[in-house]
């Protein structure tokens, strides 16, 4: 029973080619396994065909989506997360995990959910990348999600900057739950790009590792570590940003509160004016004159009039 293969390719001496079944080639040099991991038929597959040390074979179906690594006699252990794709999206927000196992002459790979990375890994092997051996097969799993994460990091450094543009021209200030979106995007990134990084660095400074791939783990290592500085600088550029905007938002509600403090105070003696002429009392002044509603207005007047001068004068 064949397993749940997704994809495959086998490196003869033709160059590598796709193949369709997990049995196809076996006398390449090096061949390469997709895999369902969801598929019970992989996981039997697994058991009756390979001959993996048992911590390797567990990591390789292991359910857990944080970024870890392992090297068991030779073998090469990984679990590396990046970003599910849909059946009508090439990109979701979720974050799977692709799990990866190297051999001397074959490389599983893994997931429980589509893996944006490995359709762009299939496309490019189609387009006519040769993959010769695990270090070679390895700095291309590897590159082309570094590659996905820089462009993200690209795009998040591309909406905060024109976020800052427009605070900057004042022609709008950005929506806050815009705002919320790219923090929660970038808090992603970073989670992703450190997590990544340090699984290569233990992977380069673990004693049994064989050296092909220490050269691979080195580079991508230095390439996550730029990233990693992008994402930091474009999360200070948002929380300045932020800074700024809740500042411009407090001035113009201590402008607001000012502006309402002066008017109550203005109409406050008015209304202890109106109110004491309101009151049905024997012996009110003026209740009996001709002038007294224009007296009682004048009073009002002019004490709101002698309240302003007196704020004006304060310091």
């Amino acid at each position: 029973m064949q397993p749940g293969l997704v994809w495959g390719c086998a490196r003869t001496g033709d160059g590598t080619t796709l193949i369709d079944e997990c049995d196809d080639r076996e006398d390449a040099s090096f061949r390469w396994l997709h895999l369902n991991l969801a598929d019970d038929r992989t996981q039997r597959w697994l058991e009756r065909s390979t001959s993996l040390p048992r911590p390797i074979h567990d990591l390789m179906l292991a359910r857990e989506t944080h970024q870890q690594v392992m090297v068991e006699d030779g073998i090469v252990g990984l679990v590396l997360q990046d970003f599910e794709r849909d059946f009508d999206a090439a990109e979701t927000s979720q974050i799977g995990a692709l799990h990866i196992v190297i051999t001397p002459g074959l490389m599983l790979t893994g997931r429980y959910h589509p893996i944006r990375s490995a359709d762009i890994i299939r496309q490019r092997i189609a387009a006519g990348y040769d993959v010769c051996d695990g270090a070679t097969a390895l700095n291309l799993v590897v590159g082309t999600m570094v590659d996905g994460l820089g462009q993200h990091v690209h795009g998040l450094a591309h909406d905060i900057q024109t976020a800052e543009d427009e605070f900057l021209n004042e022609r709008m200030s950005p929506a806050t739950r815009d705002l919320i979106a790219v923090r929660r995007r970038g808090a992603r990134l970073h989670r992703l790009v450190s997590g990544m990084r340090a699984t290569l660095v233990r992977l380069e400074k673990d004693p049994d590792l064989p050296g092909v791939f220490a050269p691979v783990a080195e580079r991508h290592v230095q390439r996550l570590h730029a990233l990693d500085t992008d994402v930091a600088s474009t999360q200070a550029q948002l929380r300045q940003l932020r800074d700024e905007l809740d500042l411009q938002a407090a001035q113009r509600t201590n402008q607001n509160l000012y502006f309402l403090s002066v008017i109550s105070a203005l109409l406050l003696p008015a209304t202890l004016v109106t109110g004491f002429f309101g009151m049905n009392t024997g012996g009110l002044p003026f209740a009996h004159t001709q002038a007294g509603t224009f007296v009682a207005a004048l009073a009002a007047v002019t004490s709101s009039v002698a309240t302003w001068l007196l704020l004006r004068r304060r310091p």
